[in-house]
């Protein structure tokens, strides 16, 4: 069975900062490359950023240089650092897989705003 629970976020002024965390299914989480979704009021789920069981990883260009992810293969979690927060950066993110399957956890609702 897929679990994925994410939790960390929060109200956040701009500027700010917030560590995210996504504990996942063992098989799945040693088997796959990780990434962080996120889906803002409107708009599509989109991929913020991924990272490889190698430990690889890529961001998108809205993100690059302000978020970070890590994973902690012992714990079976995966991280998302993001740092110098940004209104648009609000959104439910999510992680799964990369590509992601059909089911996904409950999300974590990230508010940026003074």
């Amino acid at each position: 069975q897929v679990q994925l629970v994410e939790s960390g976020g929060g109200l956040v002024q701009p500027g700010g900062s917030l560590r995210l965390s996504c504990a996942a299914s063992g098989t799945m989480f040693s088997s796959n490359s990780m990434g962080w979704y996120r889906q803002a009021p409107g708009k599509q789920r989109e991929l913020v950023g991924s990272i490889t069981g190698g430990r690889t990883t890529d961001y998108a260009l809205s993100v690059k240089g302000r978020f970070t992810i890590s994973r902690d293969s012992a714990k079976n979690t995966v991280y998302l650092q993001m740092d110098r927060l940004k209104p648009e950066d609000t959104a439910v993110y999510y992680c799964n897989i990369v590509p992601p399957l059909r089911s996904w956890g409950q999300g974590t609702q990230v508010t940026v705003s003074s």
